[in-house]
């Protein structure tokens, strides 16, 4: 399994989350409710989780509310990658 890095940009109107992948990044802003936009990089991680188990490890050093927050939200990701994974693989649908 390969461990890719996660980390939090803090700029005045925004914080973001940022996950970087193999070959992208992907960007959950913290700072809006935008299920859309959760629900688009979620199913992008999917189509990378095909190609082989992976899981992010947030690289931040300030902690705040913002860390907390990604701590436990990336924890949850992690979970739900794996889970995902173990399915794609019983259904035998990975491009390994």
């Amino acid at each position: 399994m390969e461990n890719f890095n996660a980390e939090i940009k803090r700029e005045d109107q925004r914080t973001t989350l940022v996950l970087k992948g193999k070959t992208e990044s992907y960007e959950l802003i913290l700072t809006e409710d935008n299920p859309n936009a959760v629900k688009s990089i979620f199913n992008r991680l999917l189509q990378e989780l095909k190609k082989g188990a992976f899981s992010f490890v947030l690289i931040d050093e300030k902690e705040d509310l913002y860390q907390q927050i990604s701590k436990e939200y990336i924890t949850q990701l992690n979970s739900e990658l794996l889970s995902v994974y173990e399915e794609l693989k019983d259904y035998e649908l990975l491009s390994e």
